[in-house]
């Protein structure tokens, strides 16, 4: 298929770009699926211009509100809409009286900066991740050029330091273990053990859980990947002991037998008793995973069980304690001085060969190895001794 100058295509559907009457380049869906028929919209639009006539094209002139509005309806069938809802409203609140157009680089860094002097770096990329995605969806929907578009891919997410993560300690772990209520504690003893999300631990089914054969089966998963999670005896010990029936539906039930949705208050009043700081739920998958890291468990390993995606996610979660570190070092050392004894022990042996002891072994030739034409001199007799 032959490619047109300032036609292209997003989609299914052609979009041109053209330089207007003040010379400004202008970039518009031209409303057709056929090459043919926009490339006659183009040609027209041209004509227009050299005439000095505005083009009757089709102008893009929608309000944020109204994008945020279609945009959210179409985010509530992805996984994370509760977190994504909010930014949207808290996005409307400062832009939803603004034409889409007028959204333009300086006015989006401004926001920017503002929102970072009271939330952390990883918090305000997330919102321009979601602002740019409703710009790009709404040059989908015809809502929004391209134009609009690159304003807003010209600001940059911020550095995030996220590289340490905090995980507690064998002695915290129990300590917060003693100070859970009682609803709390097989909760949290869950999450230490297996590495698994509050979402996915509080939304547990009794028929995702095979004590038989011990794994739980995890299907609704944020990666949208399902993945199997070995029950080991602690965990095996806990699910034994809860009492449930046949008609129970979720593990982690109230006394209604509905499930927790939300554990946040009971859990920050066991950090309070325990006198952990700096911890969250989440802070209880970070454990997990440094534990196995630090116990000798391969990444790949890790990986599977934690249900990332790729492994930096992995190395991300499972950094290493210094004092791991330092076990690890030592143990290099140890091998490097034994692989230095080795070393002078092979190259001492490899030049003592067997065949130079056979050599030392030999008995002298007495006659000389070039013959008789330079013999070396013989021994003398026995009874030359005695005279």
């Amino acid at each position: 298929m032959r490619k047109t100058k300032g036609l292209y295509r997003r989609g299914n559907v052609y979009w041109m770009c053209y330089k207007d009457n003040n010379g400004k380049m202008q970039r518009e869906s031209t409303g057709k699926t056929s090459q043919k028929e926009a490339e006659y919209k183009l040609s027209c639009v041209r004509k227009e211009v050299e005439e000095g006539k505005l083009p009757d094209t089709k102008r893009i002139n929608f309000k944020f509100a109204e994008l945020a509005k279609e945009y959210n309806t179409w985010a509530e069938q992805q996984k994370g809409y509760r977190t994504k809802k909010t930014i949207i409203r808290q996005l409307v609140e400062k832009f939803g009286n603004l034409d889409i157009r007028e959204l333009d680089t300086l006015i989006i860094e401004k926001y920017q900066t503002k929102h970072l002097k009271t939330h952390k770096p990883a918090t305000t990329n997330r919102m321009m991740a979601c602002l740019k995605h409703m710009i790009t969806k709404g040059v989908d929907w015809e809502m929004a050029s391209e134009a609009d578009l690159k304003q807003v891919r010209k600001v940059k997410f911020k550095k995030e330091n996220n590289k340490r993560l905090r995980f507690l300690d064998v002695e915290e772990c129990q300590r917060l273990i003693d100070c859970c209520s009682k609803h709390l504690k097989p909760i949290v003893i869950t999450a230490l053990n297996t590495g698994m999300r509050r979402g996915e631990i509080l939304s547990l089914k009794w028929e995702q859980v095979d004590l038989r054969h011990g794994y739980i089966s995890l299907v609704d998963t944020k990666s949208g990947e399902g993945r199997e999670i070995p029950i080991n005896n602690t965990l095996k010990n806990l699910l034994d002991e809860m009492p449930h029936s046949i008609e129970s539906v979720y593990v982690f039930t109230d006394k209604d037998g509905n499930p927790y949705k939300e554990v946040k208050r009971s859990f920050k009043t066991a950090l309070r008793k325990a006198e952990i700081h700096n911890a969250t739920f989440h802070t209880l998958r970070h454990t997990a995973a440094s534990q196995l890291v630090m116990a000798g468990v391969d990444i790949t390993t890790v990986k599977e069980l934690l249900g990332h995606k790729s492994i930096a996610q992995t190395l991300r979660y499972s950094h290493l304690a210094p004092k791991h570190k330092m076990k690890a070092v030592n143990v290099l050392d140890d091998v490097l001085k034994n692989t230095e004894k080795e070393d002078f022990t092979s190259q001492f042996t490899s030049q003592f060969t067997p065949e130079l002891h056979t050599a030392y072994r030999k008995p002298l030739n007495i006659k000389g190895e070039r013959g008789d034409s330079n013999p070396r001199p013989s021994e003398p007799q026995s009874d030359a001794l005695t005279n």
